[in-house]
């Protein structure tokens, strides 16, 4: 009974969760031979003041990012 956990940061939408479910499915199927009946996958959304990214909360990152980006524009 293979068990997929797949953890993204917040905001996919239903289709996109919909999409990577079947396509772990596909490959599971396809690379193991496993039944589709016997998959479990679990999509957990993580906020993303809850996500370290390269010493930082993702959020911060992201916003500092965006502030590096907007300076490189100037």
């Amino acid at each position: 009974m293979p068990y997929v956990n797949i953890q993204i940061t917040q905001g996919a939408t239903r289709e996109q969760k919909s999409n990577l479910v079947r396509d772990v499915t596909d490959s599971l199927v396809r690379e193991l031979n496993k039944k589709p009946e016997h998959i479990h996958i679990v999509i957990q959304e993580i906020a993303e003041e809850d996500w370290g990214f390269s010493g930082m909360l993702t959020d911060d990152w992201k916003k500092a990012s965006k502030g590096s980006a907007d300076s490189n524009t100037e």
